[in-house]
């Protein structure tokens, strides 16, 4: 199996590394990230300038790594040109969750929609950074399950996995779709400038099997997903109308 590595905190990404690491147990890796961090760029793409990539001076033996001037799903787009015959795109792991509203704005989960709509499977891993830097041998080996679970199930093609900081097991989930606060906090920087920082929090508690509730219980969350944005349910009883 070939599989391309991207993310979207940027090619010297510990979390980078550390999914590499797992991936070579299942094939043949080739690393293609940003060269600088693209977080919360969801699924940009570059149109207004041309892309290049450079060999990447990563620690990781055995690996080829390369740098691209780009967003997470250019990465993949260029990523899988050049490498024509990719099975499989994971992205990550990101140094933060993905869960519940955040699927919109994710950079990490757009590498992983944009190897799906180029034909490929994708997956997304995050974790948390509260408390500190991940443990990552642990985060590795749930990380090394979850591949063992979906290497072979071909009819998933785009999924998202989130890991707690120390898992107890695995839970299949789906998105927790609730009310956010959107908030910018204005502040200063050293010149007396002002500057805002958008942030949010949610204003409902998880429901019950959502990725939110998941995480919240140390339970890996995965969560398939799919492309089609259609509200099937109103568009059946539209269906049903008589149109002028």
């Amino acid at each position: 199996m070939r599989i391309l590595v991207t993310n979207d905190d940027g090619i010297y990404s510990p979390g980078l590394a550390a999914l590499a690491r797992v991936a070579t147990q299942f094939g043949e890796v080739k690393l293609v990230a940003p060269d600088v961090e693209q977080s919360s760029m969801s699924h940009a793409i570059t149109a207004t300038r041309p892309l290049s990539y450079r060999s990447s001076p990563v620690n990781f033996p055995g690996v080829e790594a390369y740098r691209v001037n780009g967003t997470p799903s250019d990465c993949v787009a260029l990523g899988s040109h050049l490498w024509a015959t990719t099975d499989l795109v994971l992205s990550g792991i990101n140094l933060g969750y993905n869960l519940g509203n955040q699927l919109w704005h994710s950079g990490t989960l757009a590498a992983a929609k944009q190897a799906v709509l180029l034909g490929m499977r994708g997956f997304a891993f995050s974790t948390t950074v509260e408390n500190g830097e991940p443990d990552y041998p642990i985060i590795e080996k749930y990380i090394f399950d979850v591949l063992t679970l979906l290497k072979d199930e071909t009819s998933m093609r785009l999924i998202n996995i989130n890991l707690p900081r120390n898992p107890t097991g695995i839970e299949w989930t789906n998105q927790s779709v609730r009310q956010y606060d959107a908030r910018i906090i204005p502040g200063m920087d050293p010149k007396g400038r002002k500057l805002y920082w958008y942030d949010f929090i949610p204003l409902e508690p998880a429901e019950e099997g959502t990725d939110r509730w998941a995480v919240e219980r140390s339970l890996v969350s995965v969560t398939p997903l799919r492309l089609d944005l259609t509200d099937n349910a109103r568009l059946n009883e539209l269906r049903t109308q008589i149109l002028v």
